[in-house]
């Protein structure tokens, strides 16, 4: 255990710094955090939970977007007593799609119609904050993924403001890497089941790159994230 707290105060110390260069936490703050059910967004809420604990100021509400109705792995048992241990509100709300939607969902429809969801469930329960668990590594493989596949630099924000600033989209584990969110994941129990993981998530552009990522040795990785990670948060022209 004392082990595991050690970790978490890594972790911690990692959002706080996050959260002071890019102001992404403001006294007052309603927080609403996004839980797919993953090591990244479970870590997010815990450590979330953790600060709010230690210095205050904000509140959270976590809120998972079900997708079983529309063929996606059910959640909800996996999920459920977790949530329900933390003392927190929490919410699961269905994915509702438009009229017409075709199935299976590809990953771009999945993400905004899961993404609507989250805001309009966010703007019920009176949060003025979305928190998303996107790590290091998903913001060195946007940088990536621009660059590769539509020949411009794209960064992953780690604050944005959507509909005239009612809400602010913050990613507090940006500056985090991984291995470390998944070492203590693991350390928690907190991984999804195989058989509850999402069918395409081996197979997207973003798991390949990733993976690409990964085949190189430890201290290669590490320069070649942050050169993608200034890359991003470099000026461009055009």
């Amino acid at each position: 255990m004392p082990d595991l707290e050690r970790l978490a105060a890594r972790l911690l110390s990692g959002v706080n710094r996050a959260v002071r260069r890019y102001a992404l936490i403001r006294g007052g703050d309603r927080i609403a955090v996004g839980i797919s059910g993953g090591k990244d967004s479970r870590v997010l809420l815990d450590l979330l939970h953790r600060g709010a604990a230690v210095e205050g100021g904000y509140e959270l509400v976590a809120i998972h977007v079900d997708g079983s109705a529309v063929g996606l792995p059910d959640l909800k048992p996996h999920l459920r007593p977790w949530l329900d241990s933390l003392g927190l509100p929490y919410a699961i709300v269905p994915l509702e799609l438009p009229p017409g939607e075709k199935l299976p969902l590809n990953c771009f429809r999945c993400a905004w119609n899961r993404r609507k969801a989250l805001f309009l469930a966010a703007d019920r329960l009176g949060c003025n904050v979305v928190a998303l668990g996107h790590h290091a590594d998903d913001a060195a493989v946007t940088a990536l993924m621009s660059l590769l596949y539509k020949g411009k630099l794209e960064r992953l924000e780690p604050s944005l403001r959507y509909f005239g600033g009612r809400f602010r989209l913050i990613r507090p584990l940006i500056l985090l890497e991984e291995a470390e969110i998944g070492r203590y994941a693991r350390a928690r129990g907190w991984e999804v089941p195989p058989e509850l993981e999402c069918p395409r998530a081996a197979t997207t552009r973003r798991a390949r790159l990733a993976a690409f990522l990964r085949s190189f040795p430890p201290k290669e990785r590490e320069q070649i994230r942050a050169n993608l990670l200034r890359l991003g948060e470099a000026p461009t022209s055009g």
